[in-house]
């Protein structure tokens, strides 16, 4: 198996909120190309009630048995990338869990509870090595329906040396 690994960089807002019970909240807004050379948490502006951060880096991979997952993330005409962010309750306050191209495990992320899961845009970049990876590992493979097994009903309810079970003729 083929396997292709981009080390991108990862954008989370921080969005000042109404209710009671918090004060923000955290969510994945982005994926750079690459991780820029600052370090990780790295304000990149203010804008009224929200801020943007450079959470850091993480890996992007690509599996060549998943390439067809990886094309139907193509399909609405753009890729997207899926970025899973899970807070810390310390310094700082999310981590990085992953990010992905494919929507099949996009989805799996989903099931980290108290996970932030959000679909961002894919860079070009990202795009066009997607796509390339896709062409160059992706196999076509069939649909085999499988066919079930004949039932051999004249053997239910007959022991191993021909006897019948649970009581029928015969004493114990």
């Amino acid at each position: 198996m083929a396997i292709s690994y981009l080390t991108v960089g990862v954008v989370v807002e921080r969005r000042e909120s109404d209710s009671p019970w918090i004060d923000h909240a955290f969510k994945p807004v982005a994926v750079l190309p690459d991780a820029p050379d600052v370090p990780p948490w790295t304000s990149l502006g203010k804008d009224g009630r929200t801020e943007r951060f450079y959470a850091g880096p993480a890996t992007l991979s690509l599996f060549s048995s998943d390439t067809g997952q990886l094309i139907e993330n193509f399909v609405s005409g753009h890729g997207q990338l899926w970025v899973s962010i899970r807070p810390t309750g310390m310094d700082p306050p999310v981590e990085v869990v992953g990010v992905t191209a494919d929507p099949s495990e996009g989805e799996g992320y989903l099931e980290g509870m108290g996970d932030v899961v959000e679909p961002v845009p894919m860079p070009q970049h990202i795009s066009d090595h997607v796509l390339a990876f896709y062409k160059v590992h992706h196999v076509e493979r069939p649909f085999i329906k499988r066919q079930r097994d004949k039932a051999r009903t004249d053997v239910f309810g007959v022991r191993p040396g021909g006897r019948p079970q649970g009581g029928q003729g015969g004493s114990s």
